[in-house]
């Protein structure tokens, strides 16, 4: 019955998309009659929907520039929805465009730049903080600012139980990735198949441990101020990660992230990396049983950190060009961005503050187990390299691949430098991408850079 019920929604909203002016002129003209403007918002999150919707209720109710908020949330398929509306002409008004990739709304033209809008309201400049949120190929491009973060996730962190690492000894992390696979390795021993130092999950291993600590380590898979992709900065790690199954340390079967989770849950193994969305995973949907766990920095290679950590903004709105309602669209905005509307949102444990100002003006006694992951000074955005046509695997895959000993590390770096730099140049010469550099590159402050980006 439930995908039944699914499929009938899917197809009543693909319906709508080319019958909307239909329905949706009769609704607003009834809303103009009482003297509103209606403005058309989509979302794709049901995580937040409860508290949003709320808050749009009693903007709905109480707002005094007579504007009525008709939310939609469609959570499957929520980009190619809006392209198809864009082009069938029934998009709406404001949407949440954070995760879809900036050159689609901007390239294409489905949403408007903000920069006038922003430059003109001081409140909503106290607020976000956008001169300071402006991630070069995540939220704007060439100049032109798309939208702005909300909150953000955290970078990957260590999670940890207490009590194992207690038991065997052990009563902080290490800074150093080579002491903290020693230390795993000693749980692994201890535990006699009992328990095991450290747990991997199937999806996108790599990333949620290796990677960070290389990003910590000033490693990175782009050269920023040549226009290339260098991916030959990952030897050491990979030759550190190796250790992981050479020496059988892991846990010997890498299942899905829930069922990883699970097991950790119930202590089968000691250490887990992941980012701030395991706040509301081990204390709602899948709580930890019988210990208490820990958060940590990664270890990085040297023990120092010499590069950025990379984070995600989220929950970003847009205004879609085609809207005949541009100024009561960016209201709304104003009213999703706003510090009341924030503050509960923030406190109610749906992600971290992205600025100063609301870090200052939230309870973070109310946000439970996700003031744990509260940003580091050396977390940012990166900006994005160059969307490329990559034929074979991606890095994740064939870096996890050889950490499990398939493929041997200096054939995995030159087949990626290889690939992804032909890929490169054949995108840059047919005009389908541009090269990103920026000379004057620091690891640890990525985002402050002044990209250039060259069609050679």
């Amino acid at each position: 019955m439930k995908k039944i019920a699914k499929t009938l929604l899917l197809a009543g909203i693909i319906l709508s998309l080319f019958l909307g002016p239909v329905f949706a002129g009769g609704s607003k003209e009834s809303a103009s009659a009482s003297g509103k403007t209606v403005i058309e918002v989509w979302s794709e999150d049901r995580h937040d929907m409860e508290y949003v919707e709320a808050k749009v209720a009693e903007y709905n109710a109480t707002n005094t520039d007579n504007i009525q908020i008709n939310l939609t949330i469609i959570s499957d398929n929520f980009r190619n929805m809006l392209q198809m509306a864009f082009g069938g002409g029934t998009a709406p008004d404001v949407a949440g465009i954070n995760a879809i990739p900036i050159n689609m709304i901007a390239s294409t033209g489905i949403a408007m730049p903000l920069n006038d809008f922003i430059a003109n309201s001081p409140e909503y400049q106290k607020v976000n903080d956008p001169y300071n949120q402006i991630y070069e190929g995540t939220n704007a491009q060439n100049g032109n600012i798309y939208w702005i973060p909300t909150g953000m996730r955290s970078g990957v962190r260590v999670i940890y139980n207490k009590s194992l690492l207690e038991q065997c000894g052990y009563t902080e992390i290490p800074k150093t990735l080579s002491e903290y696979i020693d230390m795993a390795a000693d749980i692994t021993k201890q535990g006699n198949s009992r328990f095991y130092g450290i747990g991997f999950t199937n999806a996108s291993p790599f990333e949620r441990l290796l990677e960070m600590v290389s990003e910590m380590s000033g490693i990175y898979y782009y050269d920023y101020v040549n226009g290339r992709f260098d991916f030959s900065g990952y030897k050491p790690v990979l030759e550190e990660g190796r250790r992981f199954f050479t020496e059988n340390i892991a846990y010997p079967d890498q299942q899905g992230v829930d069922n990883m989770r699970a097991l950790f849950s119930v202590g089968m193994f000691a250490l887990w990396s992941n980012a701030s969305q395991e706040a509301a995973v081990f204390t709602e949907q899948i709580p930890v049983q019988g210990f208490e766990w820990g958060v940590a920095e990664l270890p990085t290679l040297t023990g120092e950190v010499t590069g950025a950590l990379e984070t995600t903004p989220s929950k970003g709105w847009g205004i879609i060009s085609s809207t005949k309602h541009p100024e009561e669209a960016w209201k709304v905005i104003e009213f999703f961005q706003s510090e009341d509307f924030l503050k509960g949102y923030l406190e109610a444990g749906y992600c971290l503050p992205s600025t100063d100002y609301m870090a200052s003006i939230i309870d973070s006694s109310k946000t439970g187990r996700l003031a744990d992951f509260a940003l580091k000074p050396y977390e940012t955005v990166y900006p994005k390299p160059p969307a490329i046509n990559l034929s074979g695997d991606d890095y994740r895959t064939v870096f996890w691949n050889t950490v499990q000993g398939y493929i041997d590390i200096d054939d995995a770096i030159a087949d990626l430098n290889k690939r992804y730099n032909e890929a490169l140049d054949a995108d840059v010469a047919s005009g389908s991408a541009t090269r990103l550099v920026i000379k004057d590159y620091d690891p640890l402050h990525p985002d402050q850079g002044t990209p250039e980006y060259l069609t050679e």
